[in-house]
């Protein structure tokens, strides 16, 4: 049962560490540079758009096996409203699943409005650069946001790690 346990573990981390480490060198260290960069704003759009659909394939399956492991890891205290209600253990927690939720409403968002239509219209120049600029500071601030939840998470789980 530890050995289970201890790899539940290791695989809820190691999804935690693709999920918020792609996310946060996409927000903090490549969205950044490349505003720096003389490159059109079109020709950073389509940028961000390859190399987020490409850290999508794996992102996607870990954030899913991040809220599997996370779930399994939690279903006893989910089953037991004394202590999900009751204690600080679980409070954190039901603040740590509403976190979730919004990251992943945040992330749907991100996909509808960075799908294929539109990265389509940036590669053929159908868009003025009004809406190039909004669909950029759309981007920017999803970004900043999954980042933001992203670490928020990890707090709150290791608080619930440490038994806080």
């Amino acid at each position: 049962m530890a050995m289970e346990q201890a790899i539940l573990t290791w695989i809820h981390l190691i999804s935690a560490s693709i999920w918020v480490g792609g996310s946060l060198f996409l927000g903090v260290v490549l969205a950044p540079m490349l505003r720096r960069m003389t490159m059109s704003i079109e020709e950073r759009l389509e940028f961000m758009i390859k190399v987020g659909r490409k850290f999508n394939k794996i992102a996607l399956p870990s954030l899913i096996i991040l809220i599997a492991t996370g779930l399994y890891q939690s279903h006893l205290v989910l089953n037991k409203q004394e202590i999900l209600f009751d204690t600080t253990y679980g409070q954190i927690l039901v603040i740590k699943i509403l976190l979730v939720i919004a990251l992943i409403i945040t992330f749907v968002i991100h996909i509808r409005i960075f799908n294929k239509n539109t990265e389509e219209k940036i590669i053929s120049r159908q868009l003025e650069k009004n809406q190039l600029q909004k669909l950029n500071k759309h981007g920017m601030i999803l970004g900043e946001i999954t980042v933001i939840l992203s670490i928020t998470i990890l707090f709150l789980a290791a608080m619930l790690d440490a038994g806080i």
